[in-house]
């Protein structure tokens, strides 16, 4: 003959809300990796500017110039010496478009930049855009 004792507690855990948190921190994972810019190579702050346009993702070149001088073309260093043959390269090959983007920093000579943009129009790149905040 089996007694009923008392009724025994149910130690489990709750799976259900420690899912809903897991899947919570995942979505705040995904959508925080997203605004960062992982195309940019030299510490830049752009000027702002009251109007400006989206650039249309292309195929096209994308200067970086830092306050301390240093170039970066499609993501790698060249010096200002080498940038008009690299260009001139780019744009013979055919994987470039004869577009270019210039993102300069807002602290840099204007001196400087109107050098460099000198140096691209020599390669024969006459889309020029500067990019804005």
């Amino acid at each position: 003959m089996r007694f009923q004792g008392d009724s025994e507690e149910d130690y489990s855990l709750q799976l259900t809300s420690l899912i809903d948190v897991v899947f919570l921190l995942l979505i705040f994972f995904m959508v925080s990796t997203s605004f960062v810019d992982f195309t940019r190579r030299l510490d830049i702050e752009l000027p702002e500017a009251k109007s400006s346009a989206e650039v249309v993702e292309k195929k096209s070149f994308l200067i970086e110039v830092g306050v301390e001088k240093r170039i970066s073309l499609n993501g790698k260093t060249v010096l200002l010496d080498d940038l008009e043959s690299r260009l001139k390269a780019g744009v013979k090959s055919g994987k470039f478009k004869p577009s270019l983007t210039i993102k300069a920093d807002k602290r840099l000579d204007y001196g400087y930049v109107i050098k460099v943009m000198g140096l691209i129009s020599e390669a024969g790149v006459r889309d020029i855009s500067l990019a804005t905040k």
